[in-house]
């Protein structure tokens, strides 16, 4: 009876459904694509590794000098903020799974899962300004600190599995920044009511 009082209410809930299931779907799929874009970078970033032979001067010996992400901490920030972004895009992929299913979430709920998208936008953000000041320091050289371009020692390899690391981080901000604005979008317009 409390349906025929007030239809207003009845169409609002009814309208207000399909939102909230598109609002889920595309959250999905923003954390999916977050989860392989950090995975693949970690992958990049994990197997980034190039030995090189340098003769020694004035011997016939040759010295063997690798190259790897842990000798960068740089680069070890950024393997630790991509593993913990896609692990969480991970775990809030599948909240928002369960949203699809139940969508009895609370609005706190939704809230936290925003705020933590912004947090993480920042830590991984972070992370890539961090690569990005080495890597270009690596590609460059700095010739006021007398530190020579890497790329002229020839560490080709560990130089684009790095650069590709990075541009996938990037795209996983940029999916960050999605995902930030879509759910502030979404709460800013009552879908989670």
């Amino acid at each position: 009876m409390a349906s025929l009082d007030n239809p207003a209410s009845q169409l609002k809930n009814e309208t207000s459904r399909p939102s909230r299931v598109i609002y889920f779907r595309i959250d999905v799929a923003l954390r999916i694509l977050l989860f392989v874009f950090s995975f693949v970078a970690i992958l990049l970033i994990v197997t980034s590794k190039q030995t090189n032979l340098f003769p020694v001067p004035g011997t016939t010996f040759s010295v063997k000098i690798p190259a790897e992400f842990t000798y960068f901490p740089a680069f070890i920030y950024l393997f630790a903020a991509l593993l913990v972004a896609c692990l969480y895009s991970f775990i809030t992929a599948l909240t928002s799974l369960s949203a699809i299913r139940k969508l009895a979430y609370r609005k706190r709920l939704l809230l936290l899962i925003a705020f933590l998208d912004t947090l993480m936008l920042g830590v991984v953000a972070s992370a890539i300004g961090a690569a990005l000041a080495v890597a270009y320091t690596g590609l460059k050289g700095n010739s006021h600190a007398g530190w020579n371009k890497l790329a002229n020692a020839g560490y080709d390899k560990f130089i684009k599995h790095t650069a590709t690391a990075i541009a996938l981080s990037i795209f996983a901000v940029t999916d960050l920044v999605t995902r930030t604005m879509h759910s502030t979008y979404s709460l800013y317009k009552g879908v989670h009511n």
